[in-house]
């Protein structure tokens, strides 16, 4: 273990260099050396990867989804400590949320000359729209994160505050359960208070304001998030399952009379609390941002109105100025008449002369921060290590408004597990504070603690950080509170049914068609591969019908000499193909979709799901990574479509067995079904057209891929015609891949679809009545000619009818339009 830092305070060890009470009772507890530590290291990582945990980060190229980070050990607060830290933060909690209701209302803080009038309309986070209106029960901030560091001398500060929407309450209670499983006798012993309870508050919190806009009744609330794309969607997914909360984005929303609404399947339910993770200026782009595609358009009338709660309310965002930080000790002994429990960092907002004057002179070691968020002044990065004070100074001078200095703090050192010893690594604390809708504030027992991997990187997460569960201890009794409410009434499981959104069912819609796709793409290039691999003499019909068919599904490029033409540059360029993630229709390009889909149906999928679906493009990844800039040959790619397949067999249960049969996953089975019937009607239709089933090797094709070689092996033994082939691929309901079995299941799950009798029959009707479309008697007399133009016209109308039932189900329960593009009336 390196020395003890003189210049920070150890987490760790005291003064002396001796390791603290609570740490020696730690170890002693772990019962684990070196040895096992290093093995537990290895399991976190690994349940993380199991667990999908991502941290999303943008650069110039775009975003960049890694694993979350989280360390072993957690950090450990005791009771005194934390005692003073939340008495420090619920006071801090109750300032913001009077300063937001001055703000917004009588404004004495800016006639009274407490808080400068700039730093107020100045900053974009000061929503105008909303002066005037007070929220339910006057409760502003729901919810506020406070980010802590302790110095030197032993004590905390706060360096920064968040009000709009804190993250990170998801990856708190994720790396709780982590961390707390590989330490159970030490969490146990230690009193470690638990976190569930201030999960609860919240919950309870906004539905209670919730049911004066629901008139009374049980109030439907959702989470916002801005979608998968977000840094931290995977918390947003996390937070939403355990909270038992719709994951709604701002395209779910509309507004109707202003109110609120979630567009579903089953029309547009009200909503009526949002527990919000998108930043104020996203949320409507008719009054605040209008290049925001985040929002709901209307939004702010619905807050005006008071038929929406938001969590937190909109307009807090110049509360996260560091230009307010120095003006808060006068402005909690007028707003709660006493001084402020918690220090905070020495601030100086460069707008107040005097305070330009005071710290002029002083800018070495000193940050240089903006006061507004970038692109409001002149305000951009603090030029230290790379430009002198008189740079900085010139930049002040500028626009003095727009920058505030502030003292550094060197952070305290926690410990750090690696490579079999323990490590010191600067460390901050976000700790949260929840409303109770009492007037009363309370700290989550617990918090975020983010560390840097290196001695002077970054703490941020953005920037390589790491993260640690936090353990408040406890000299009380432990509160051992459940999620699960001990006492439900019948309205509660009434509200506990959640509605399926559009956009949910528009992704499980094509969850189920992209992974149909893959698998209709997986048989046919394990046929096409097989048949160049093989000393084959299949006709020259059959290999034109196979070089038609590779193109048209995207297994291989247009324009590539077929079959007949050239073996070799076929079977390279199907090769090339199947790694293609660019090309529409290349199976690397469906497994990537696949993947995209299932993200952002984080909440709805099984973990055992997830992780299947993750692991399709990850291995299908390997004979191509391990053949470097080459291709690899059929004999490496073989076993990677074997496995390929077992894994979309496995993903195809989990989706028919494993999931609850409401109308997402219907909307799934009508996606999947569909999918199939496009696929096996193409393929059909171009085996025929190309003459391909004149022969016993194209018969063997068509065959293999309807999946139905053994059952027709039993069935017909030798008999290899046409009638045969339409009997079971055609007319046989109890073949899965069969047209009339197809169309029988959707007729089934597209008749349990949500809406009127008469829609629903019109949808019905783009498809065969019953059967397959044909009956045996009617192709009684038919030779094979005669057959082959029946069937060619069947495959043409199932193909149209297809494609006509996707579009209107889109229309109908995704766009929420009817056949003329006219929005539904609800």
């Amino acid at each position: 273990m390196p020395p003890r830092d003189p210049a920070s305070h150890d987490e760790l060890r005291d003064a002396q260099g001796r390791v603290r009470e609570p740490w020696q009772r730690f170890f002693e507890l772990a019962r684990a050396d070196a040895t096992e530590l290093d093995r537990r290291v290895g399991m976190i990582a690994q349940q993380i990867h199991d667990d999908g945990v991502t941290h999303n980060v943008y650069g110039e190229d775009g975003s960049s989804p890694r694993p979350w980070s989280l360390e072993l050990l957690p950090l450990l607060i005791q009771p005194a400590d934390w005692a003073a830290i939340e008495r420090g933060v619920v006071q801090r909690a109750a300032l913001l949320n009077a300063m937001m209701a001055d703000a917004y209302g009588a404004q004495r803080l800016l006639h009274e000359g407490l808080l400068p009038p700039a730093l107020l309309f100045r900053h974009p986070g000061y929503l105008r729209p909303l002066y005037g209106v007070v929220p339910a029960e006057g409760l502003f901030l729901h919810i506020a994160a406070f980010d802590l560091a302790r110095g030197p001398d032993g004590a905390w500060s706060v360096l920064s505050q968040r009000t709009q929407g804190p993250s990170g309450l998801g990856y708190v209670l994720h790396n709780r359960l982590n961390v707390s499983r590989l330490f159970p006798d030490a969490f146990r012993e230690l009193r470690v208070q638990h976190i569930a309870s201030s999960y609860r508050r919240l919950l309870d919190t906004v539905e209670s304001l919730a049911c004066e806009a629901a008139g009374g009744g049980s109030p439907r609330v959702a989470l916002l998030t801005p979608g998968p794309y977000n840094e931290t969607y995977f918390e947003h997914a996390y937070l939403a399952r355990y909270l038992g909360l719709p994951l709604v984005e701002g395209g779910d929303l509309t507004m109707r009379d202003d109110r609120l609404f979630l567009k579903t399947v089953e029309g547009l339910e009200p909503v009526h609390g949002l527990l919000r993770r998108l930043d104020d200026d996203y949320c409507d782009p008719l009054e605040l941002r209008p290049d925001s595609t985040l929002g709901v358009p209307g939004l702010l009338q619905a807050v005006r109105a008071g038929s929406v709660v938001m969590a937190n309310a909109l307009g807090s965002g110049f509360l996260e100025s560091p230009g307010v930080q120095g003006f808060l000790p006068a402005i909690c002994e007028r707003l709660l008449g006493e001084p402020l429990a918690m220090a905070t960092l020495p601030s100086w907002w460069c707008g107040e002369p005097a305070a330009w004057d005071a710290v002029r002179g002083q800018l070495d070691g000193k940050m240089l921060r903006s006061t507004f968020p970038r692109g409001v002044g002149r305000a951009a990065d603090d030029p230290r290590g790379s430009a002198e004070r008189d740079v900085r100074r010139a930049r002040i001078a500028a626009d003095p408004e727009a920058w505030t200095v502030q003292s550094e703090l060197r952070l305290s050192q926690a410990p750090l597990w690696s490579d079999g010893a323990c490590r010191p690594r600067p460390a901050m604390l976000r700790v949260y504070v929840i409303a109770d809708g009492q007037g009363r504030w309370h700290a989550l027992p617990g918090g975020m603690t983010r560390v840097a991997t290196r001695l002077s990187s970054n703490v941020s997460m953005q920037q390589g950080g790491s993260s640690l569960d936090t353990w408040v201890m406890t000299d009380g009794a432990v509160d051992t509170f459940s999620m699960l409410r001990e006492h439900l009434r019948v309205d509660d499981i009434a509200a506990r049914r959640r509605p399926v959104a559009s956009r949910t069912a528009e992704n499980l819609f094509w969850l189920g068609r992209y992974t149909e796709r893959s698998e209709q793409l997986l048989r046919l290039a394990k046929a096409t591969l097989s048949l160049t691999d093989a000393d084959s003499d299949a006709p020259a019909p059959v290999l034109e019908a196979l070089s038609a068919l590779a193109q048209r599904t995207g297994l291989a490029p247009q324009g590539v000499p077929s079959l007949t033409q050239s073996g070799h540059v076929f079977e390279r360029a199907v090769l090339a193909a199947l790694h293609d993630g660019q090309g529409a229709y290349s199976i690397a390009f469906n497994l990537q979709a696949l993947s995209r889909t299932a993200g952002a149906l984080r909440e709805r999928l099984s973990p055992e799901h997830w992780r299947l679906i993750r692991a399709l493009a990850e291995d299908f990844e390997q004979p191509f990574r391990a053949a470097g800039n080459g291709l690899p040959s059929i004999a490496q790619v073989m076993p990677a479509l074997d496995r390929l397949g077992v894994q979309l067999a496995a993903i195809t249960g989990a989706q028919t067995d494993r999931m609850t049969r409401d109308h997402g996953w219907r909307l799934l089975t009508v996606g999947r079904l569909l999918e199939r019937l496009i696929s096996v009607v193409g393929h059909l239709r171009s085996l025929l057209d190309g003459g391909a089933l004149g022969s016993a090797a194209g018969i063997d094709l068509l065959l293999e891929l309807f999946d139905s070689t053994i059952t027709f092996r039993a069935r017909y033994q030798r008999h290899e015609d046409l009638l045969a082939l339409t009997d079971l691929l055609v007319l046989d309901e109890a073949n899965p891949r069969a047209f009339a079995c197809v169309l029988r299941r959707l007729r089934t799950e597209v008749g349990k679809l949500p809406g009127e009798r008469g829609s629903i029959d019109a949808l019905l009707a783009l498809l065969p009545l019953q059967g397959a479309g044909i009956t045996l008697d009617e192709i009684r007399e038919m030779d094979d000619e005669q057959l082959r133009e029946r069937l060619l016209l069947l495959a043409d109308r199932l193909a149209e009818g297809a494609a006509r039932l996707s579009d209107e189900i889109g229309q109908r329960y995704f766009a929420h339009a009817e056949g003329d593009g006219r929005v539904q009336r609800v």
